[in-house]
């Protein structure tokens, strides 16, 4: 009876060894280092963007909309609480006939009770040249009556994989009967 149970405790035993054997060779990792060759990464280069983002919030097309706002929005001279979807053109010359050269597509929200402070979330999304298909993500605070403001540039995708940098705004012309406005954009970015 004595060798009878050690003979299967030995296999129970034999068992739970292999098993947790199989089950940590089966297991998935959270996370593991990686060279930059395996994900065919070459050097890294400063890429310098110049182009003007046209924000049209009047007439039968517009590539602004306000989609959201708070009760307060309209009697704060800051706009508070105002939340805007855009999809607007980028264009290499400050006329909105000139070539374009992307979209800025994304949200903006008035985020401060004391000057006109923009929350900016949105992609750069160019379709010209050799950064057709690629995107730039800027994520930030935008001033709009400062002078020049600069906003981080948190990533990209394709040409822009692994991007960083950061965009800097100036207004070139701003509309007080429409409210459209014509900003120009100096994006500084590294990437691969």
């Amino acid at each position: 009876m004595a060798k009878t149970l050690a003979y299967l405790t030995s296999i129970i035993f034999t068992v739970f060894l292999f098993s947790t054997l199989v089950a940590a060779g089966e297991s998935h990792r959270f996370s593991r280092s990686l060279s930059r060759e395996m994900l065919g990464l070459k050097k890294e280069k400063l890429s310098h963007l110049h182009f003007y983002f046209h924000d049209i919030v009047s007439g039968r097309n517009p590539t602004a909309v306000r989609i959201a706002e708070a009760a307060m929005t309209n009697s704060s001279i800051t706009g508070f609480g105002m939340v805007a979807m855009i999809d607007d053109p980028l264009t290499v010359r400050p006329e909105l006939s000139s070539k374009q050269v992307g979209r800025a597509q994304g949200i903006y929200a008035s985020a401060s009770l004391s000057e006109i402070g923009l929350l900016m979330v949105l992609n750069f999304a160019f379709m010209e040249g050799k950064y057709n298909g690629s995107t730039l993500s800027v994520l930030g605070r935008n001033t709009v009556l400062s002078t020049v403001r600069e906003m981080p540039v948190v990533g990209g995708s394709g040409l822009f994989r692994f991007a960083r940098g950061y965009a800097q705004a100036k207004t070139h012309t701003f509309d007080l009967r429409s409210g459209d406005a014509v900003v120009e954009y100096n994006v500084y970015v590294f990437h691969y």
